[in-house]
């Protein structure tokens, strides 16, 4: 499912653009040229000036000069080059703009100094402020916020159909009610199918306005990916209830993006996960079998990255990947100890999980990154020592290097293995499979054949335990 044209940004038709000249397996690429004959240039990239509030009384997870800059790493995942900044401290928003009045007229005077022609907001805007800023910044510059920037970085990024479907739902929802006189080019997409009954010149009704053709086209796009997601999340379901009719543990990695998840996942199982140093380089969910230290088999699952002020929209429309969290047996929350705010994006992934409804799901907590700590910086020191304290079940590693990864292991075996039910049973000989499937989905503890059969001690899952219901042991 390939995203409308409305949705891409310059920065992404510069970059598809600027492939030309390059090789391929059939040989040197041929390299356009104009009319007369020159090799046409690359479009600039895109500049952006970035918007940063702090209210007060209602401090974000981060500082706010923290949140700006990872508000710029967000830009540079989307190709776009930041060259200013303009912060501002409020008792309350404005409603009209957000920010002041006289910050505006600031901003207004920096992107004309700069040549932007971009300006990012930290936080979301609403439709009306949106368009007032447009008006005042006027039409050559474009007015994102972090919701925006995000969803960009999301359509880039999602490679099956699955994660194309999510993310353009995503995005229509965002900006169906931000529907202004520049969408029109929509009337155009919907005549120009062939057999289209969509609407358009010739069949709209009298006095319908462009804007209204805009939205009731939106609408059922709308409608129609949800259904599709619908039938995503059938095929999801079915799947998990095959995992669990096969008492086959999943293992949910989670955490802050960047943090470090896939790098984990082929750490530990080689599955050749894409694992960039960018935000959200993953998007599709990858599930891999790993060995445990006891032998039993658990699926281990890589989930998009977290991120603080994470738009609502992509909770809403990701549903059928998030899934996968609050389905699993355990977490890993991977958190990048090396950072600086490591701290606030635990505590950011913390609240996301609460919102899924996951916040009761045992956890163990991947210290990732500890590579990148240098044993003569107290502050990383201090900042390992406290969080070996107070997170869950906290393991140090690094997915890079492997430190750690055995003892990771061997931790969520015992996290399993507490949260299986206890059982003693007396199995017949004839039923050696009830046996067989002890040792392979639990923990035996203790084995002792008898003249009346071979009676076990040991923990099972819950699902599992029910089935052994009848074999109970009962002491003479």
């Amino acid at each position: 499912m390939t995203n409308p044209k409305s949705f891409q940004s310059n920065a992404q038709q510069t970059r598809r653009r600027g492939n030309a000249g390059t090789e391929t397996a059939a040989g040197p690429r041929a390299v356009p040229r104009d009319e007369a004959g020159l090799v046409p240039t690359a479009p600039p990239q895109e500049k952006a000036v970035l918007v940063g509030v702090e209210l007060a009384g209602h401090p974000g997870h981060l500082p706010l000069e923290d949140s700006l800059e990872e508000l710029a790493l967000l830009a540079r995942t989307a190709d776009v080059q930041v060259v200013g900044t303009v912060t501002q401290r409020l008792e309350s928003p404005n409603p009209a703009t957000l920010i002041g009045k006289g910050k505006v007229e600031e901003l207004q005077m920096l992107v004309l100094e700069l040549g932007a022609n971009v300006v990012i907001f930290d936080d979301e805007l609403s439709p009306r402020q949106q368009r007032e800023l447009e008006k005042v910044l006027g039409e050559e510059v474009k007015v994102l916020d972090r919701t925006a920037l995000i969803l960009d970085i999301f359509a880039r990024h999602a490679r099956t159909r699955e994660g194309a479907v999510q993310v353009e739902l995503a995005q229509y929802e965002y900006r169906l009610p931000r529907l202004t006189r520049a969408w029109t080019h929509l009337a155009r997409q919907v005549g120009g199918r062939a057999g289209g009954a969509g609407g358009g010149v010739g069949v709209r009704g009298p006095g319908e306005t462009q804007l209204e053709v805009d939205r009731r086209e939106i609408g059922r796009r709308i409608a129609f990916l949800k259904r599709q997601l619908d039938e995503i999340s059938k095929h999801r379901s079915h799947y998990r209830r095959q995992r669990r009719r096969a008492a086959t543990p999943v293992v949910a990695l989670v955490g802050y993006t960047n943090a470090g998840k896939s790098t984990l996942l082929n750490a530990l199982t080689n599955a050749g996960v894409r694992a960039e140093d960018q935000l959200f380089a993953t998007l599709d969910p990858t599930t891999r079998r790993v060995e445990l230290p006891s032998g039993h088999v658990v699926l281990f699952t890589d989930t998009v990255g977290f991120i603080q002020k994470l738009p609502t929209q992509l909770v809403a429309a990701f549903r059928a990947t998030l899934e996968e969290v609050t389905e699993a047996d355990v977490l890993v929350h991977v958190v990048d100890i090396s950072h600086p705010n490591a701290d606030e994006q635990e505590a950011a992934v913390e609240e996301v999980l609460e919102d899924l409804g996951a916040g009761e799901k045992p956890i163990v907590t991947a210290l990732n990154k500890i590579d990148r700590l240098s044993p003569d910086d107290p502050v990383a020191s201090e900042r390992l020592r406290r969080a070996r304290l107070e997170y869950t079940n906290p393991v140090a590693i690094s997915a890079r290097t492997g430190e750690g990864l055995d003892q990771l292991l061997q931790t969520i075996d015992e996290v399993l293995r507490q949260r299986m039910v206890p059982v003693d049973v007396l199995i017949p000989y004839g039923e050696g499979e009830l046996v067989a499937l002890i040792h392979t989905h639990g923990f035996v503890e203790q084995e002792e054949h008898r003249p009346e059969g071979t009676r076990v001690v040991g923990r099972l899952p819950v699902e599992l335990a029910g089935r052994l219901r009848d074999y109970y042991y009962q002491a003479a």
